[in-house]
């Protein structure tokens, strides 16, 4: 399966879309916060999330504590792929004019975020969450953060 996480309107040919909203396109309509999502473990070969990260709240308290939405969110998109898949990430560079612009973004994701999700960086260890590798990743402070992320396994 490829998956196109948060795919609007936008969903290529020979992909599957999953999105809160019920639009033309989308094959499985639910809300990313909202865990597990009806898909497998493990059998997602390739999956992208052009646009999402930065609606994700990245701390949310709440009646039962303080949860990490963000680390949740790709917690489970790091459940659903298999070992080695990648997922294609690109947001708004936090503080660019496209990521102020919105209301609706929360999450000021910039070039060393996801450093925290890779454990061959030392800010890996401040919140350890599912391990990624960060194949690749470009940035342009007024533009977009592109980062390419492969599933690692538990064993390293």
């Amino acid at each position: 399966m490829r998956l196109d996480i948060a795919c609007g309107h936008h969903k290529e040919n020979g992909w599957t879309g999953i999105d809160i909203q019920r639009l033309a396109g989308v094959d499985i309509v639910q809300d990313l916060n909202v865990y597990p999502w009806p898909i497998d473990s493990e059998s997602v070969d390739q999956a992208k999330a052009w646009h999402i990260l930065e609606h994700i709240p990245p701390v949310a308290v709440t009646e039962n504590g303080t949860r990490r939405p963000f680390i949740e969110f790709m917690d489970e998109c790091w459940r659903i792929l298999k070992v080695g898949a990648r997922i294609d990430i690109e947001t708004p560079y936090g503080g660019s004019e496209g990521f102020l612009h919105d209301p609706t973004h929360c999450n000021q994701i910039t070039n060393v975020t996801f450093e925290n999700f890779d454990p061959e960086y030392g800010r890996y260890v401040t919140y350890q969450p599912k391990p990624w590798k960060i194949v690749s990743l470009s940035f342009t402070k007024d533009g977009n953060v592109n980062v390419l992320l492969e599933k690692r396994s538990l064993n390293g």
